[in-house]
């Protein structure tokens, strides 16, 4: 059982099924987007590859909107500067992801990305003044503990290219902090826009003015992945959480260690190393502690607001 609105709900099978299908969808969108950039690589650079992406997801959402004249007074924000800052963040750690993946093995840059949450909680202690609690402490040590695990530093398995990794995600948990900020006032679809609106050009300006006649028929299948799955995991991911609760949602969401461990050990002869999968299950614990900590505290909270009522 959850809560929704202030009335008790049941999770059905049915709202499960929901899940299970929007997390599907955003699992093998994340997969095709590793995939595609490792195919790009060699006939394109990162920005061209991200310029792809952009290009397909603005021509989507303007294409919407001429559609549906309901979404036109979306086009309007009153908050570009937050957008403008958000989406400069938000390229660099896409550009440094895409690098990670070009570089490590695929297994290691997901494990990686999943820090993401541990930035995040530092972030809203450090920007949006929220509380650092047990749980949160217990996040960022034990996330900590499993990058130290995943780069084993000192003991000549260090990758420097790790560090745009983990740049990356620093850049995804400031993106998510802005993005917290911007739902209070703009719509979905308009942080979507403004976000391809922007890198678009950014891409551009690092990119090769003739690069589409750098590829040929054999690269269809990856330019078709890059631009589709861009949209396509956004897309999924949302419409999952709109389905059911993190709690339901996040730990699907972790498939992806396993799942691109998989597709790079076929694909790409890349090893299936214990450490990433230990370190992984280090950053895993501490993201659901929290999580779980911050649901039990919503559920001692709702009783005492609806006494207050």
């Amino acid at each position: 059982m959850n809560r929704r609105g202030g009335h008790l709900a049941i999770v059905t099978g049915k709202d499960i099924g929901r899940v299970l299908l929007w997390m599907t969808g955003a699992l093998l969108s994340f997969t095709t987007m590793a995939v595609s950039v490792r195919e790009l690589a060699s006939a394109l650079n990162v920005f061209e590859m991200l310029s792809i992406r952009s290009a397909f997801g603005l021509s989507v959402l303007l294409c919407l909107a001429l559609l549906r004249p309901s979404l036109r007074h979306l086009l309007r924000t009153r908050r570009l500067p937050l957008h403008g800052l958000r989406n400069v963040i938000h390229f660099g750690a896409q550009v440094g992801w895409a690098q990670g993946v070009v570089l490590l093995p695929l297994a290691t840059v997901f494990a990686l990305e999943f820090t993401t949450p541990i930035w995040v909680a530092v972030l809203a202690v450090l920007i949006l003044g929220e509380q650092m609690t047990a749980s949160r402490a217990g996040t960022v040590l034990l996330g900590f503990l499993g990058v130290l695990v995943i780069l084993r530093p000192g003991m000549g398995n260090f990758d420097p290219a790790a560090l745009l990794v983990l740049g990356a995600a620093l850049g995804f948990a400031a993106t998510s902090v802005a993005t917290k900020a911007l739902t209070g006032t703009d719509a979905t679809y308009t942080i979507l826009l403004y976000m391809n609106l922007f890198q678009l050009p950014l891409n551009l300006m690092f990119s090769d003015p003739l690069f589409p006649l750098k590829l040929g028929s054999e690269q269809a299948l990856p330019v078709l992945g890059m631009a589709v799955s861009g949209l396509a995991s956004h897309y999924c991911l949302t419409n999952a959480f709109r389905s059911g609760d993190a709690l339901i949602v996040i730990p699907l969401d972790f498939l992806r260690i396993p799942l691109i461990a998989v597709v790079g050990w076929l694909f790409y002869g890349e090893g299936l190393e214990v450490f990433v999968f230990l370190g992984a299950g280090l950053i895993v614990a501490g993201i659901l502690w929290n999580l779980l900590a911050e649901a039990r505290t919503t559920r001692a909270a709702r009783p005492v607001a609806a006494a207050n009522d």
